[in-house]
């Protein structure tokens, strides 16, 4: 037996991010992890995809090459094996660095799956340590998610998941995407731009169902644009699949691809854990109960990450890795989650945070709204993309910023200036007070927070009397 002050269960963005901030602290950490380090998020999820979609913008500024006065001659194709290539050596590069650092930060990592005996001790039940058994005074459940695929869904070689297509040999012709939500709609984007025919069903009236209505419905009209099909407000039901492609009906019309991606969410990966004989308690649907301070039912158990079914994002879980390192060490969490941004790389892409429109007319606040569209925009014009905008939600009375939204070029760059705003309290006054630089598309959030106020010099604004 081994043991240690922390144990924590999984190496993901939220798993290895606590364990090397508990040691750190100084704390005698051991991490467990089944696969490899990294977790859903490098492996299988945010890196690769992200990586396959550099690529696709590559083809796509090469096709668009002569509008910059660029002339290329010969063909210009996708080569996707190349693709597959890069994509696996950036992981591999990401993996081995995180196991430096956590070799740095003194950490005995264990290869294996854990799978509690009690309160404090934890079982390496899998693995190259099978057999091991870790004594921890504190443990970290940082297990995770997999893709949910419900039970009407036929199995088959042609029914994937995200992780399968993230490694599918060779590009289909067709694809048919079952759910429009963030997955669904980054999949549908990189494969279309790659000469994919898509579908993307949605039973929902719009994609990206939790997403400012205004971004959702112009991303929309955008994928539409780049021959994307898109089915809204039914489901997609009988199902076949067979060795040469999959079917569905839509309401009456029958739609028919080489294979079907289900990204219609995620489900905790808490089964295995044995978590009855720490005494943790679990939602109906596997989710790690906590409290504020990602305590579960034990004393000195925490749970952070997809595990806890709150926000469904690495950077919220990096974040809640932080917080509860710090409540084990008797400092205060310092947790700001609610204010979690999140980013959507679609053609275009999309990145918000804070309360949409939806939110303050159902909570009836009282709010304005200033707009900037990247049109308008020099710096948006000289790169060739000026589709979006960027919104900004202020609070009517006190001017603090409630929301920003931002669809077009670099959004999920550009909305990270709105995190420590928001954070600080910040009003859209004050936002548009603070110089940004010319030119660059950054002066769009400078823009929208002076239209709050109908102050925005570079649109049509009238004279006030």
């Amino acid at each position: 037996m081994e043991k240690f002050d922390v144990c924590v269960i999984g190496a993901g963005p939220g798993g290895y991010v606590a364990a090397i901030r508990a040691g750190q602290n100084g704390l005698k950490t051991a991490l467990v992890e089944k696969a490899f380090p990294g977790g859903t998020c490098l492996n299988v999820g945010c890196i690769p995809t992200k990586t396959l979609i550099a690529g696709a913008e590559v083809y796509a500024s090469a096709r668009r090459a002569g509008d910059f006065g660029v002339e290329i001659s010969g063909e210009i194709k996708p080569n996707w094996v190349k693709m597959l290539e890069r994509k696996d050596g950036v992981i591999a590069r990401l993996r081995a660095g995180i196991s430096g650092l956590l070799k740095a930060a003194g950490v005995t990592v264990f290869s294996g799956r854990g799978e509690f005996l009690s309160r404090r001790q934890l079982l390496v039940a899998a693995g190259e340590q099978a057999g091991t058994v870790i004594e921890a005074k504190n443990f970290i459940i940082a297990a995770g998610s997999e893709p949910l695929v419900p039970g009407f869904i036929p199995q088959g070689e042609r029914i994937l998941t995200s992780t399968e297509l993230l490694s599918l040999p060779r590009l289909p012709k067709s694809l048919l995407i079952l759910g429009g939500g963030v997955i669904g709609c980054e999949f549908a984007c990189l494969f279309a731009e790659l000469g994919v025919q898509v579908t993307v069903v949605e039973m929902l009236p719009q994609i990206l169902p939790a997403t400012d209505g205004e971004c959702a419905k112009l991303l929309a009209k955008q994928m539409s644009d780049k021959g994307i099909r898109i089915l809204n407000g039914k489901p997609l039901s009988d199902i076949k699949a067979t060795a040469r492609g999959v079917s569905g009906k839509v309401g009456d019309e029958t739609v028919k691809a080489d294979y079907l991606l289900v990204s219609i969410g995620r489900k905790p990966a808490t089964a295995a854990l044995n978590l009855a004989a720490a005494g943790v308690k679990t939602t109906a649907r596997g989710y790690i109960v906590i409290d504020d301070n990602f305590r579960t039912s034990t004393p000195g158990i925490y749970a952070i990450g997809d595990a806890v079914g709150k926000i469904m994002l690495a950077h919220w879980a990096s974040a809640a890795a932080g917080a509860a390192v710090n409540v084990i060490c008797g400092k205060p969490a310092n947790f700001t989650g609610e204010l979690t941004p999140g980013c959507i790389f679609t053609t275009p892409e999309i990145g918000t945070i804070g309360l949409s429109e939806e939110q303050c007319k159902a909570q009836s606040i009282d709010y304005a709204v200033g707009k900037f569209p990247f049109s308008a925009l020099g710096k948006a014009m000289a790169m060739g993309e000026t589709e979006g905008f960027v919104k900004i939600l202020a609070d009517r009375k006190t001017d603090q910023v409630l929301g920003v939204h931002i669809i077009g070029p670099h959004a999920t760059d550009l909305i990270a200036e709105a995190g420590p705003a928001m954070l600080l309290e910040c009003t859209a006054r004050e936002l548009g007070r603070a110089i940004h630089a010319h030119p660059t598309l950054g002066e769009a959030m400078m823009e929208a927070a002076h239209a709050v106020h109908g102050e925005c010099a570079h649109l049509p604004t009238r004279r006030k009397r």
